[in-house]
């Protein structure tokens, strides 16, 4: 896809990246890209406040913006020498069409650059074994490390009682 530009966001694209979020994680009617969750999970995947909260010393979001608004964003998150990525999510509308693999990238290099991360980190839930597989695709690994759905960071209410969150690795190759 042409036309776009991937840069650091700013609290001013708060609104719109809640918003993005939200559509490619728990859409309303129909509107549903592969990566939702929308049938694990209930409620808003992100609030308002927690956008706003991402910006601070060692946390980036970046952003996809075409002349439309807003594509594609991720979060990049420093954790010692690792970092962790997540919140990776691109317009139901606009998926499949290497978006996110650009994001994801763009992601790394980020934390790499940026953070000096010697490793690469996320989460994935335990019942979405093809986003799993698109992340082992791109070099991450299980740890072995799992946890229960945390219900209390505010991202939204399982509908299925053995939701686990598995962490995923990668190391930086320089």
């Amino acid at each position: 896809m042409d036309g776009f530009s991937i840069d650091q966001a700013t609290e001013l694209d708060a609104d719109a990246i809640a918003s993005l979020v939200n559509q490619a994680y728990r859409p309303e009617g129909h509107d549903y890209g592969w990566t939702h969750e929308a049938a694990l999970v209930s409620g808003l995947r992100i609030s308002l406040a927690q956008v706003r909260a991402l910006f601070r010393v060692g946390s980036s979001v970046l952003v996809m913006r075409s002349e439309h608004g807003l594509l594609a964003c991720v979060h990049i998150e420093q954790a010692g020498q690792a970092c962790y990525i997540g919140m990776l999510a691109t317009l139901p509308s606009t998926q499949n069409q290497g978006l996110g693999k650009a994001m994801l990238q763009a992601a790394e290099a980020l934390a790499t650059q940026q953070y000096g991360a010697n490793s690469l980190k996320m989460l994935v839930l335990s019942s979405r074994p093809e986003l799993q597989a698109y992340y082992e695709r791109r070099g991450y690994t299980l740890t072995g490390h799992r946890e229960p759905y945390p219900l209390y960071a505010g991202v939204g209410v399982p509908r299925r009682d053995d939701l686990i969150v598995m962490e995923m690795s990668k190391p930086v190759i320089q």
